[in-house]
């Protein structure tokens, strides 16, 4: 499930499949392909949604002084039959000669995300925490903090009593592991949440609450090519020095000298950068016996990412070769110009958490 970008490219006329895998087809001139932009956002949006911070806890802080260390394990949904996971994914490698994939004909429905947690209670309500994670099936790392205020929080008696705790806060998540794409993930949220104790050593905390989220998705630069090696595609017959002079200069530069194309040395692109909001509502059940802190927690989108981000940008139209015509479409709905339905559809998180609470 690691991103393969090269990819995500519009139309397959530019390339040819070689011996060591895609490379530029001479019948279209060594034309570069067109990279699809929509299906990078796409991949960032819902990336982006499994790396998130998960808002994973009850209004009630810690509390001054307290502490918790815990592990989560996060379960996404993400859209697998769509073109962009298919083609933007590595898969595992081929059986026979063990090299990668031309793509993932089998993306796995849900990304996993393990993190560990440290979370410190301060004085008046204050709450920081640290997080480092992993997504597994990918050599994705993540880390980040949240931190929360508990504006209403701790009556058990009187007028207060009867109502809710309430807490506001944010969290931010940057990722590694991956030279493809970065991405960072902001958010605020809100929570409810109203303890309810049982037999005097259980407490229990249902919560509900909302959660904007700030994704921004930045490419690296991009080998449409990476299998092929590009002295041997180009006849490489030395650099251009005395020894092995090009004829084409004047002077002697030091660059390859070919007797073919040499259009494969600057193969590389750099998608268009991603912008885009989410808005989740997410609600789940914490218990704490003693030192034993348990939690189950989902979240899911309150409108599509589509609805959230109503942009419209152009595109060239394939089917007029004179590129006259352009297409207005959504970044997150269907893509006419790729196979199948690619729009974003609502996801879900499901996360449990185990750890000890002091």
């Amino acid at each position: 499930m690691d991103p393969a970008l090269e990819r995500l490219v519009i139309g397959k006329g530019c390339l040819a499949a070689g011996a060591t895998g895609s490379v530029y087809d001479p019948a279209s001139s060594y034309t570069r392909c067109e990279t699809n932009d929509l299906a990078f956002a796409k991949l960032i949006s819902q990336y982006g949604f499994a790396l998130a911070p998960t808002a994973n806890h009850a209004a009630r802080t810690t509390g001054y002084g307290g502490f918790r260390l815990a592990l989560e394990g996060g379960y996404t949904t993400i859209d697998k039959n769509s073109d962009y996971w298919k083609k933007g994914t590595q898969g595992p490698p081929d059986n026979v000669s063990n090299m990668a994939s031309v793509e993932n004909l089998d993306p796995a429905g849900v990304l996993q995300n393990y993190s560990l947690k440290f979370t410190k209670g301060f004085p008046f309500g204050l709450e920081i925490a640290g997080v480092f994670g992993w997504l597994a099936n990918t050599s994705i790392v993540s880390g980040g903090a949240d931190v929360r205020m508990a504006l209403f929080e701790g009556f058990h008696s009187g007028v207060g009593g009867f109502f809710p705790d309430v807490a506001a806060g944010g969290g931010v998540r940057t990722i590694g592991g991956t030279s493809q794409f970065k991405l960072t993930i902001a958010s605020v949220d809100a929570q409810l949440s109203k303890p309810i104790p049982i037999a005097g050593t259980i407490i229990l905390q249902p919560y509900v609450g909302y959660q904007w989220v700030h994704i921004w998705g930045d490419s690296g630069t991009i080998d449409l090519t990476p299998n092929t090696d590009p002295l041997g595609q180009c006849g490489y017959r030395g650099h251009n020095n005395p020894a092995t002079p090009d004829p084409s200069k004047t002077a002697y530069d030091g660059q390859p000298v070919c007797s073919g194309s040499s259009a494969d040395f600057n193969n590389n692109v750099v998608f268009d950068a991603v912008r885009l909001m989410r808005h989740r509502i997410d609600f789940g059940l914490q218990m704490r016996y003693q030192m034993i802190h348990l939690g189950v927690h989902a979240i899911t989108d309150l409108v599509s990412a589509a609805a959230a981000n109503t942009d419209k940008v152009s595109v060239r139209d394939p089917a007029d070769p004179s590129g006259r015509t352009q297409l207005s479409l959504n970044k997150y709905e269907d893509d006419p110009r790729t196979e199948g339905d690619d729009a974003v559809g609502k996801q879900w998180t499901v996360a449990f958490e185990v750890g000890a609470q002091f």
